[in-house]
């Protein structure tokens, strides 16, 4: 579902891009070095990543998303590279299932670490760059579960991803004018991590799951100056799970 034609969307911009690895955080990558953005790539997979960056002229940076000392390094980096920092996708996390009564307390943490308190830890790892630079974005990945858990099995992935909704909101607030931050709630998506998870499109109006192209389109149009009014906002590319 990809598309040959660009339109230097994001020329000159320099955008950190954590997850580059595979899946929506790779998607995203390729696209925005075809729409002219410059490209900093954090994930634990140093290898994945190092692909990722060979095939967007991008830098790949080892970082752990629930470190702070790792991420402040990297952002550092990073920002030297590219020579700042003015765009922010966060599309690293994790999707354990398992039935509450068989879920330890320490997954249900590691949860929650990875996919909320990470989000926020890379986001205020790039704070002192964003704020230097006007039109400065911030788009984190949540999850059609974050807006609407009708599964069983995904408490602690439901629990962290509704923290994404909201962080992102109180982001937005704390963080404007100069910064707009969004989140986008993706359905069930064609990559690594919905492999093995049985997906009912019975409950998505559009009936099939998501190419990783798509969410990567949404994900183009916040951090662009196309959506120059928006922040605090909340984008379900579910296919119509959420409202079905």
């Amino acid at each position: 579902m990809s598309s040959s034609k660009t339109s230097g969307r994001l020329s000159g911009r320099r955008i950190v891009i954590t997850g580059a690895a595979s899946g929506i955080g790779k998607a995203t990558a390729l696209l925005f070095a075809q729409e002219g953005a410059a490209l900093v790539l954090f994930d634990l997979d140093e290898k994945g990543a190092a692909d990722t960056a060979q095939r967007t002229g991008g830098h790949a940076i080892r970082a752990d998303v629930t470190d702070e000392a790792s991420l402040a390094a990297a952002a550092e980096r990073g920002a030297q590279m590219l020579g700042g920092i003015d765009g922010v996708v966060n599309a690293a996390g994790i999707m354990p299932t398992g039935r509450m009564a068989e879920t330890p307390a320490a997954v249900f943490r590691k949860v929650l670490e990875v996919n909320l308190t990470g989000t926020w830890l890379v986001a205020r790892a790039c704070l002192p760059w964003l704020h230097k630079h006007k039109g400065s974005t911030i788009v984190n990945i949540a999850s059609a579960a974050g807006l609407l858990p009708n599964a069983p099995g995904l408490t602690a992935y439901a629990a962290s991803k509704g923290g994404v909704v909201n962080v992102t909101r109180a982001m937005a607030a704390e963080l404007a004018p100069d910064v707009r931050v969004n989140c986008v709630c993706p359905g069930m998506v064609d990559t690594p991590m919905a492999e093995g998870f049985h997906a009912n499109v019975g409950n998505y109006a559009l009936k099939r799951i998501a190419d990783p192209q798509e969410i990567a389109q949404v994900l183009l149009f916040l951090t662009s100056s196309d959506s120059s009014y928006v922040t605090g906002a909340v984008w379900a590319a579910d296919g119509g799970r959420s409202f079905h």
